[in-house]
C-alpha cells in the first residue's frame, strides 16, 4: 500500500516532463530551419519597434518639415519624405505598431472564438454540431474582403473597428480544424475516462480536449497574422482602417498612390515592410508546422 501512496503522485509530474520533452524537441526542430529563424528574429524586431516607437524613431510622425515636400532620402532621412514633408522612416516605425496590434488581437480574438465553436461542435455532435458547422460554411462563403469593407462602412472606421470585425469574422478557419480534430479525439481513452469520473462538459473541453488541439492552432494562427495584417492594410488604403494622423501602412500606401510616378519612396516604403512582415509570418508558420507535426522526422528539418 505504501508503495502504491509513493508512487501514484508521481503520474502528473511524469505526463507534465513528457509534454515538456515534447514542446523542447519541437523546438530544436524549429531553429533548424533557418528561414522559420530569420522570419521569427524580424518579428521580434518589430514587436520592439512596436513597444517603444518613440525611443527608434528618429522624428516626431507628425512633424512637417517646410520645403521637403516629397524630398527624396538622405543621410538624414533615410527612407526620405511624404507629400506633405513628413519624415517616412518614423511613420513607418510608428505604422508597426497598428499592424502588429491588429494582426495580435484579431488573430486571438479569432482563435478564442474558433476554438470554442469548434471544439463544442465536435464534442456535443448531433444538433449543435449541426447548426454551428452551417453557420461557419456560410461565414466562409461570403467574400472576406467585402464584408470587412461592409461592416467596416456601417459601424465607422477606426482602429477598434478593424480589430473586432476582423477577429468576429475570421474565427471560421480555426473552428473547422479543431471540430475535425475534437472529433477524434472524443473517442479516445482519457476522454472516456473523464467522462467516467463525472467530469461536465466544460471541463473536458478545457482541460483535456483543447490543450491537445493546440498545436494546429498556433500554426494557423502563426501563417494567419499575415492576412490579417494585409486585410487591416487593405481596409487603411481604403480608408476604413486607423484614420489620421495615426499613421498605417495601409494609409501611407493609399497616400502614396497619386505621387507614385513622382515621389516613389512614399508608397515604396510601406510595401515593402508589409511584405517583409507577411513573408516572417508565413516563414515561422511553416517553421512551426513542420516542428509541431509528430508525423515529421527530425531529419527532414535539417535543411
Amino acid at each position: 500500500m505504501r508503495e502504491d501512496l509513493s508512487v501514484a503522485p508521481l503520474a502528473p509530474v511524469r505526463l507534465e516532463a513528457a509534454r515538456r520533452s515534447e514542446w523542447s524537441r519541437g523546438w530544436r526542430r524549429f531553429v533548424r530551419y533557418r528561414p522559420g529563424v530569420a522570419g521569427l528574429v524580424f518579428i521580434l524586431l518589430l514587436l520592439v519597434l512596436a513597444a517603444a516607437p518613440d525611443v527608434f524613431a528618429p522624428y516626431p510622425y507628425q512633424e512637417v518639415f517646410r520645403g521637403m515636400r516629397g524630398a527624396p532620402p538622405s543621410w538624414s532621412h533615410p527612407l526620405g519624405f511624404d507629400h506633405i514633408g513628413r519624415d517616412v522612416l518614423s511613420r513607418i516605425i510608428h505604422g508597426t505598431r497598428v499592424a502588429l496590434i491588429v494582426g495580435l488581437l484579431a488573430t486571438g480574438i479569432a482563435v478564442v472564438i474558433g476554438v470554442a465553436v469548434g471544439a463544442t461542435a465536435g464534442y456535443l455532435g448531433g444538433v449543435v454540431d449541426a447548426v454551428l458547422s452551417r453557420l461557419v460554411d456560410t461565414l466562409m462563403a461570403y467574400p472576406l474582403l467585402v464584408l470587412l469593407i461592409t461592416l467596416a462602412a456601417v459601424l465607422g472606421p477606426s482602429l477598434v473597428t478593424v480589430v473586432v470585425i476582423i477577429g468576429l469574422t475570421t474565427w471560421a478557419q480555426y473552428a473547422r480544424v479543431v471540430r475535425a480534430e475534437v472529433l477524434s479525439l472524443r473517442e479516445r481513452e482519457f476522454v472516456l475516462a473523464a467522462q467516467a469520473a463525472g467530469a461536465g462538459v466544460g471541463r473536458i473541453i478545457l482541460r483535456h480536449i483543447v490543450p491537445n488541439v493546440l498545436s494546429p492552432v498556433i500554426v494557423i494562427a502563426s501563417l494567419g497574422i499575415g492576412g490579417v495584417i494585409l486585410l487591416e492594410s487593405a481596409l487603411s488604403f481604403l480608408g476604413l482602417g486607423a484614420q489620421p494622423p495615426t499613421p498605417s501602412w495601409g494609409g501611407m500606401l493609399a497616400d502614396g498612390r497619386a505621387f507614385i510616378l513622382t515621389y516613389p519612396q512614399i508608397a515604396i516604403a510601406p510595401g515593402v515592410m508589409i511584405s517583409l512582415t507577411v513573408l516572417a509570418f508565413n516563414l515561422v508558420g511553416d517553421g512551426l508546422r513542420d516542428a509541431l507535426d509528430p508525423r515529421q522526422k527530425d531529419v527532414q528539418l535539417s535543411r
